[in-house]
């Protein structure tokens, strides 16, 4: 029931379209037809017989060629069109291939220097640790060398005291004689 309503429904509309549309252009045939009418009534039956079906006959060639040759380049337009449309469709083609390696070359390229950007931040934290290292040991290298300095003065303190005493027992060994 539902599907009979639709048909009935939709067959308005479908005649309304078809209204809507331009008329199509008269076959070679019906122009034909229409150009012997137009020539029996303008020779208003006055004119030979030859005479009529010659003019006729010159007409109706003159159309026949001129359909023929408006078929023929309307034929051929599209035709032309079809293989322009096609040449451009492959060159669009081939131009799209082009982007799409290049866009495969550019992202390689970027995923590279990322590669290159996180070994570098990788790089500069494993440099900074070192600089860091470096200055710690920078330091301890001037903390010994400072205690090297007082142990060379310590040493050379004890050598003058341990020659001081020496001396002292030599002069106490000589006074206790």
């Amino acid at each position: 029931m539902s599907s009979l309503y639709t048909r009935s429904k939709d067959f308005p509309r479908n005649r309304r379209a078809q209204s809507d549309s331009p008329p199509a252009s008269p076959s070679p045939t019906a122009k034909t037809l229409r150009h012997d009418r137009l020539s029996r009534l303008e020779s208003g039956g006055s004119e030979a017989g030859g005479e009529r079906a010659s003019a006729r006959a010159r007409r109706e060639a003159r159309l026949a060629s001129l359909t023929g040759r408006a078929e023929e380049d309307s034929g051929r337009d599209y035709k032309k069109l079809y293989e322009s449309a096609l040449a451009e469709n492959q060159k669009l083609k081939t131009k799209l291939q082009e982007a799409q390696l290049e866009l495969t070359d550019v992202k390689a390229k970027l995923e590279k220097m990322a590669q290159k950007q996180d070994k570098t931040s990788d790089r500069s934290s494993v440099l900074d640790v070192e600089k860091r290292e470096r200055r710690a040991l920078e330091r301890k290298m001037s903390e010994m060398e400072e205690e090297m300095k007082v142990l060379t003065e310590l040493k050379s303190d004890n050598q003058r005291l341990k020659d001081e005493n020496g001396a002292l027992i030599r002069v106490i060994s000589k006074l206790s004689k």
